[in-house]
């Protein structure tokens, strides 16, 4: 075995292959992982929320809660205590993610019928019927905006469920692997 490096031989790379691709991360991850990077872009000083878009297995739109493009950043402009609240208490300058994801793609003539939305906070009712309007088929959220908000129920996850949009609250670790 003259000039045979042993210690590749020891190596069974096929096996180490299959090794990587088993703990390659699923889309579902990826996108997720993405949509919390994007929440911290948000300029809100009471969440960050993070939102993409996808189409099969490809990006068409991204988004994170703001103001509109060319108004005021209101952590600069208003430090500690942000924009001022409508009557429910909502931001009344911010847009929600989901909303500046699916406004981006509808400005750039990108159709949305049959996308799926990965988003870090549940859709609100608004936005909810927004993504119902645009013909997503598909929602995942990683936290409650119930919750966030200390109301009862997701209003915005019931409306897409009764209308037919599959909805699923993503556990990070429990999803599909790809192979």
């Amino acid at each position: 075995m003259v000039g045979e490096d042993r210690g590749l031989k020891l190596l069974n790379l096929p096996f180490i292959h299959y090794l990587y691709h088993m703990h390659s991360p699923s889309f579902d991850e990826i996108y997720m992982e993405l949509a919390q990077n994007l929440s911290r872009k948000s300029h809100c000083v009471k969440i960050g929320v993070g939102a993409v878009l996808t189409k099969e297995t490809r990006i068409v739109s991204l988004g994170y809660n703001g103001p509109p493009a060319g108004t005021h950043n209101c952590d600069q402009e208003w430090p500690g205590v942000g924009c001022a609240r409508d009557s429910k208490g909502s931001c009344s300058l911010a847009l929600h993610a989901e909303q500046n994801a699916i406004l981006y793609a509808a400005k750039n003539g990108v159709p949305m019928n049959g996308c799926t939305l990965y988003v870090t906070l549940s859709p609100c009712l608004a936005c909810a019927r927004i993504i119902f309007t645009m013909g997503i088929r598909k929602v995942l959220f990683l936290e409650s905006y119930a919750a966030y908000k200390g109301i009862g129920l997701d209003e915005g996850v019931d409306f897409l469920r009764r209308f037919g949009v599959e909805v699923e609250q993503y556990v990070p670790g429990t999803e599909k692997v790809n192979a």
